[in-house]
């Protein structure tokens, strides 16, 4: 195994979380290595952006880049109830009259090379096809990784700090034993892409779309694509979902279990009448989880290192760039201070914190059966902002906390989960 090299910072993973971290800190002068273990771009779930986005890629100087590309543009959120009743979309323009209001529906493997790209213009130096096998510490001093080559030859890279964007792999989440999954958020997933979907028209017809089954047992997710491609998937409890639909045999048929789901969803029947799957069903755990710290001496966890929320609101992407850019000024600071310790690097995590637990109370509402958006809107009609606030993402630039007293009343939202 050969040691050598030191860096600023090595960034592991080049996801959107990595690739943000990673260029916000190499504006700052630092060197900053960031570790891919892919050589290509590859297919990713999780398409979806909400408004509040475009801070993040207004930081990065990607909004053009965004503006430019063939990325069909979001301007709401709809939902479908059990009856196939749609709600009245909930447009983001209607809390917010700015440029922010309108973004975009992504293909991953565009996207996120777009973002690895835009960070070596940044001065990134960017490694791809190499895999990091473990973080390195003297004693909880993070101090480096141990990475693999292709040609499966070892080698020790050193840092001041390290940033984990491993996404779920959550590679010192796991090498330190911080994760907790949320008990009753075991989900699974089933997905595709179509080819030729029916699409609303105008404004409506980038919205991306949340459909209930007959019973609320499952729902759906349609996010329209290039190429005239729709992201269609279904999401249930794990049990209901997968674990007890196996054959006879004990294997799993995906393709059987997405169609019988489809055939109790008429309005999104209707939508892919005609259209052409171009994948083969594909199937992933949406167990939501978080660790129990976001940073120790000399590291930092961004993305869905630190946490996965189910993907009902499409927060994913958000969260990732949000934390990306939230670690990035702490690391800033660090150096500017010549402190790596867990309480500069984690001082972030409390306002990350927060803003993630009001996505998490409205995921806990969409899975409560005898709760209806409707139903609460047209009791607490001075919600509708907070609603919409939500759903756009402004859970760091506002105070969205105001809707959950009312809320409660009509569904039970689970305790708080603070950091260690």
């Amino acid at each position: 195994m050969n040691t050598h090299e030191s860096h600023d910072i090595i960034v592991i993973g080049g996801g959107p979380a990595g690739s943000t971290v990673a260029t916000l800190v190499a504006e700052q002068g630092h060197r900053v290595l960031l570790l891919e273990r892919t050589s290509t771009p590859q297919f990713k779930i999780g398409e979806s952006l909400i408004p509040a986005t475009y801070w993040t890629f207004k930081r990065l100087g990607m909004l053009e880049k965004l503006r430019a590309s063939h990325f069909p543009q979001k301007y709401s959120v709809q939902f479908y109830s059990r009856s196939g009743k749609a709600s009245t979309p909930f447009y983001f323009f209607q809390t917010n009259p700015h440029d922010s209001a309108v973004t975009w529906q992504v293909l991953r493997s565009e996207f996120d090379e777009m973002l690895l790209d835009n960070a070596k213009e940044k001065g990134v130096e960017i490694r791809r096809g190499i895999g990091v096998r473990e973080v390195l510490f003297e004693g909880d001093t993070a101090t480096g990784v141990v990475i693999q080559h292709t040609d499966g030859t070892r080698e020790t890279l050193h840092a001041t700090v390290i940033a984990d964007s491993t996404g779920q792999r959550s590679l010192i989440g796991r090498q330190l034993k911080l994760n907790t999954i949320e008990p009753n958020l075991k989900m699974a997933s089933l997905f595709t892409h179509y080819e030729d979907g029916h699409r609303d028209e105008g404004i409506d017809e980038g919205a991306t779309l949340i459909l209930h089954t007959e019973e609320k047992d499952s729902w759906f997710w349609s996010i329209p694509l290039p190429y005239n491609r729709t992201s269609i998937g279904v999401v249930g409890e794990l049990d209901y979902l997968l674990q007890n639909r196996r054959d006879a045999d004990g294997k799993l048929n995906a393709q059987k279990i997405f169609n019988e789901e489809l055939a109790k969803c008429a309005p999104l029947q209707q939508r892919l009448e005609g259209a052409k799957q171009l994948l083969p069903i594909q199937t992933t755990k949406d167990f939501s989880y978080r660790a129990s710290r976001i940073a120790g001496n000399n590291w930092v966890l961004v993305g869905d290192a630190f946490g996965f929320l189910d993907p009902v609101y499409s927060t994913g992407l958000f969260l990732a760039l949000k934390s990306g850019e939230m670690a990035a000024d702490v690391i800033i600071e660090a150096f500017d201070k010549n402190d790596f310790s867990e309480a500069q690097l984690g001082s972030f995590g409390p306002a990350f914190v927060k803003g993630m637990e009001a996505f998490r109370k409205l995921v806990y509402a969409f899975y409560t059966k005898e709760f209806s958006f409707a139903r609460f809107l047209s009791e607490y009609p001075e919600h509708q902002g907070g609603i919409v606030d939500i759903l756009s993402g402004d859970v760091f630039r506002k105070d969205v906390t105001h809707i959950f007293p009312a809320m409660a009343e009509m569904c039970p939202f689970p305790p708080e989960v603070p950091l260690n």
